[in-house]
């Protein structure tokens, strides 16, 4: 089968261009906001990168602020029972949303109908962004994706893959890689990334598309097998690991972390919210935090966000087409 064209990175030249058409004269947040305890929903459970990155800016807001700024995990669903938590959240600023591009991008796309609406989420900021990669048990029949393809060809269904829920992005691309190669996995959906490496690690499922920041540690440990990123290039963490486009042209899959805030919050706190993030991202600290997860800074503005979204939700409508995958 032929393989399709999939090509996931920020653009920066579009997010800057939103700069020149952003409506002028928005207003700050008045008064001292915050002036009590702020919220962020993270739909996933503890132990994973969506989790941490929003813990590294939460501990320096609380600090900045002199108002605790909390991390509440609602996990489930792909990511919806989040989601929907927040979107039903009062438009005051101290409920935000934190979370990979699923809910976001992807799901409007592939659901018949959702309890919330992903494009009304107000956009604050993109954090992060981070390669995925495809890692599998040691003890698993193939240590390259060229051998894994000819594996699951002659097997088919045979391979099981983990992904954190039905309808998440990293479940996407497993999907991604079977439409593109003509192979057949197994689908097996998690509560989120945590549990899903946990059965991968105890070999009740034989791999699994995670981000790097999750796998290299890993990896490197010896106590999981990469096979190949999902960047443009090779990386420098793991330069003997080919790139999938190695193999796939221009497939490349780079995942993101945003701050978003309910429906209709007011601009002028998205801003103050905004411009508190990209200062704490900036630290010195926080970008060695970051890094140390082999994640890459970022710092939109809420419309840089916003472009951002509208592109990348375009993106994924493309891919579902692609993938001919529709859910309930």
């Amino acid at each position: 089968m032929k393989a399709e064209r999939f090509v996931f990175t920020v653009s920066r030249r579009l997010v800057l261009a939103a700069l020149m058409i952003t409506t002028p004269g928005i207003a700050f947040a008045q008064g001292d906001y915050p002036t009590r305890t702020v919220k962020m929903i993270v739909p996933l459970p503890p132990g994973g990168i969506a989790d941490t990155l929003p813990r590294i800016v939460a501990d320096k807001l609380t600090a900045r602020w002199g108002h605790p700024v909390i991390i509440e995990t609602r996990p489930g669903a792909a990511h919806h029972i989040g989601a929907e938590a927040a979107a039903k959240a009062e438009r005051d600023g101290y409920t935000l949303f934190a979370t990979p591009s699923g809910p976001l991008v992807v799901s409007q796309h592939l659901y018949q109908s959702l309890a919330f609406d992903s494009t009304a989420f107000v956009p604050v900021s993109i954090v992060g962004t981070v390669p995925a990669m495809l890692v599998a048990h040691p003890n698993a029949p193939f240590s390259t994706l060229p051998e894994l393809i000819a594996y699951a060809k002659a097997q088919p269904g045979n391979i099981t893959y983990g992904s954190p829920g039905t309808g998440t992005s990293l479940h996407l691309i497993g999907e991604m890689l079977q439409t593109a190669t003509g192979m057949k996995l197994t689908h097996v959906p998690y509560r989120g990334m945590a549990p899903a490496v946990t059965d991968l690690l105890g070999g009740q499922i034989a791999m699994t598309v995670d981000v790097l920041a999750n796998a290299l540690p890993h990896v490197k440990s010896g106590k999981l097998k990469a096979l190949s990123v999902a960047s443009k290039e090779r990386i420098p963490e793991l330069p003997d690991i080919p790139a999938i486009a190695e193999t796939i042209p221009d497939f490349v899959f780079i995942e993101w972390f945003a701050v978003v805030a309910p429906p209709k919050t007011p601009a002028g706190i998205v801003v103050k919210l905004s411009q508190a993030t990209a200062e704490a991202v900036r630290l010195p600290e926080v970008r060695q935090r970051f890094s140390d997860f082999s994640v890459t800074p970022a710092e939109t503005s809420p419309a840089e966000t916003a472009a951002f979204l509208r592109q990348e939700s375009e993106r994924w409508r493309k891919v579902v087409a692609a993938t001919g995958i529709k859910l309930d």
